[in-house]
């Protein structure tokens, strides 16, 4: 059983007990989250696919933690003109653990 869920502007395949990284959410550490923006479900080679979404379907997840994801280092360079610009960047994550999948 697996579900396509939209999390925070992104679209994540998941199922029970996975855990996932997605873009940082507002909720802290320990609470459980609810997510209705359910696109697609799969139980048992049964598939639905919602138009947009499916009714009453709904993914619950518990906040595991806050962190940073690794540094991710953009170098910009032309070269014989002497221009050389370097920058860094690192995005917040939240890691959410899977609970279940109601359909």
């Amino acid at each position: 059983m697996y579900a396509i869920v939209n999390i925070a502007g992104q679209q994540f395949k998941v199922t029970d007990g996975q855990e996932v990284y997605v873009h940082r959410l507002k909720d802290e550490a320990g609470k459980k989250v609810e997510f209705s923006d359910v696109v697609l479900t799969e139980n048992d080679g049964k598939v639905k696919v919602g138009s947009p979404l499916v009714k009453g379907a709904k993914v619950t997840a518990t906040v595991v933690e806050h962190l940073r994801d690794d540094k991710v280092l953009v170098f910009k360079k032309k070269r014989r003109k002497g221009y050389k610009k370097m920058n860094g960047h690192r995005q917040y994550l939240t890691k959410i653990q899977i609970d279940s999948i109601k359909i």
